[in-house]
């Protein structure tokens, strides 16, 4: 036991010893203090090697910003194409275009005459406007006419003029004369000799200007005289006046 104690008692002596002699390298030290420092404060050194991390989160936030991107244009392009619709369905309809001309306003015709085979009814014909109009004698016939003469008077009632007549039948079989007389326009059609008028229906017209406005054709008339075999007939009638 006392060998030991004295053996320990030596190497505590001697480490005692090496402490007291032993001084440290305090510039090394610091050198190596220094270095350190100037490494960490190197900006390249910390650029080199971004933390993983970081990626992630600039990643995830572009991630973000794009679909928030992508949800609003698809939000702008609705309400657009909704708006769209909406101003469509507002539009206000073409408004519909106004006439150029004014139509005679007197009633179609008047009573018709009729006399045995023979009948007839006078109207202003519905193209008539404000400057111009035509006269309609319509006649119609049960039996062959061998003899036929067709009267319409149009009342002067400021600058009536002739601009031309016509008739169903023929041209050839009838002669036509138009004239004034006692303020009246006369358009006369005489059946030809030799000529005849089948059975049916026919009709004479006399076309003539007048002064602009709607015209009243209440002194108009027309008459008309036939003859089938021994016998003749005759009718006649005026026109509506206007309303």
């Amino acid at each position: 036991m006392t060998m030991r104690r004295d053996g320990h008692d030596e190497l505590r002596a001697r480490l005692r010893e090496a402490a007291g002699a032993h001084e440290p390298d305090r510039e090394r030290i610091l050198a190596r203090i220094e270095r350190g420092m100037a490494e960490e404060a190197r900006p390249e050194r910390r650029a080199a090697r971004p933390p993983v991390l970081g990626w992630l989160r600039v990643a995830g936030a572009t991630a973000a910003v794009a679909g928030v991107l992508a949800a609003g244009g698809w939000a702008v392009a609705s309400a657009v194409k909704e708006d769209t619709a909406q101003r469509t369905v507002a539009t206000s309809p073409t408004p519909p275009p106004t006439p150029t001309s004014t139509p005679t306003s007197a009633p179609a015709s008047t009573p018709s005459e009729e006399d045995g085979p023979l009948w007839s009814d006078g109207s202003v014909d519905p193209h008539s406007n404000e400057f111009w109009a035509q006269s309609n004698v319509t006649l119609k016939t049960g039996r062959h006419l061998t003899a036929l003469e067709v009267e319409l008077t149009v009342a002067q009632t400021g600058g009536v003029t002739s601009t031309g007549a016509w008739r169903s039948l023929p041209e050839d079989d009838f002669a036509l004369t138009v004239a004034e007389r006692d303020g009246f326009l006369v358009y006369t059609w005489r059946l030809r000799d030799g000529r005849t008028v089948p059975p049916g229906e026919w009709v004479f017209a006399g076309q003539y200007d007048h002064a602009r406005g709607g015209r009243d054709a209440k002194d108009d008339g027309y008459s008309a005289t036939a003859r089938a075999g021994d016998e003749e007939f005759s009718v006649a009638g005026d026109f509506a006046p206007r309303s």
